[in-house]
């Protein structure tokens, strides 16, 4: 069985990729940029291809029987069903815990949905990885973190752990029809993360609380990724691109939801989530 692992360049695709290619199913991987995917196993067949665009995805779709969806929500209904047309039967679509606790609507969701193949969402929280891009930039040069929320609990999933769910939902049966919430097993403060992230290099890194105002400065000055998800990261825009209604755009208790631990991972893959001294370490190159 082919499986299609559409986004496989990023950080929870190629781990998708790596974990099919590791369970012995024959994988091919589509991105907008093939120079991209030189980091992919040996094996994967790379096909260029842009979600935006879905009629690029047909010559991929051929032979495939399960695809691992990145959402698009603009051109999802014609990626899905030209899914359809070409023979797959299964879909396990990347979605977000924000839809379990009702503070965002995925309209690729219902698509799925409504499709009559075989479904499964994967909402993961946040992405431990998203600190990332975040924060290796000033870790790397000066080993210093300059972040607000210093002390306030923090859910974040390794996305290998994201992935690890959806490989499952791609290759066995009984996944139909569910949506998993993907959590780490405990919560980890900004300072925790911090201190983590210099235990895994084995010296100091220094954390430095700063207003979400100057964060949001020094994230902008980045460029790329830290500066296109400030306002979203720092709570100045919402879910919807709209602003913010008061420190963060959510209540105290919506958010609470998303800060304990969910049993799906754990359900499913039979084991705990792994922590952020975990994701740290498996990252240590990235913040040398």
């Amino acid at each position: 069985m082919t499986v299609l692992v559409t986004g496989a360049t990023g950080f929870v695709g190629r781990n998708v990729v790596k974990q099919l290619v590791d369970a012995g199913a024959e994988v091919r991987a589509t991105t907008r940029r093939p120079e991209a995917a030189d980091g992919l196993p040996d094996g994967v067949e790379v096909a260029g291809a842009d979600l935006e665009r879905p009629r690029t995805l047909e010559a991929a779709l051929e032979g495939v029987r399960a695809l691992y969806l990145f959402p698009v929500e603009e051109t999802a209904e014609e990626v899905v069903a030209l899914a359809k047309e070409a023979g797959v039967r299964r879909i396990v679509d990347l979605s977000g815990a924000s839809v379990s606790v009702g503070l965002h609507h995925n309209p690729v969701e219902t698509v799925v949905e409504k499709s009559g193949l075989e479904w499964t969402h994967v909402r993961p929280g946040g992405f431990m990885a998203n600190m990332l891009q975040l924060w290796a930039p000033s870790v790397r040069a000066e080993r210093v973190v300059r972040y607000p929320f210093a002390d306030e609990p923090m859910n974040l999933v390794h996305e290998a752990d994201i992935a690890a769910v959806a490989v499952r939902a791609l290759l066995e049966d009984g996944h139909h029809g569910r949506a998993y919430t993907i959590t780490g097993p405990a919560s980890w403060t900004v300072r925790e993360q911090v201190a983590a992230i210099g235990a895994a290099l084995g010296e100091p890194v220094r954390y430095e609380e700063v207003s979400r105002e100057r964060a949001r400065e020094l994230l902008k000055a980045q460029g790329g990724f830290a500066a296109a998800s400030a306002d979203l990261m720092l709570g100045f825009v919402d879910y919807d691109g709209g602003a913010a209604s008061g420190e963060d755009g959510y209540s105290e208790q919506d958010w609470s939801a998303l800060e304990r631990p969910w049993p799906d991972l754990e359900q499913v893959l039979g084991r705990p989530g792994r922590t952020y001294a975990d994701w740290a370490r498996d990252h240590i190159g990235d913040f040398r």
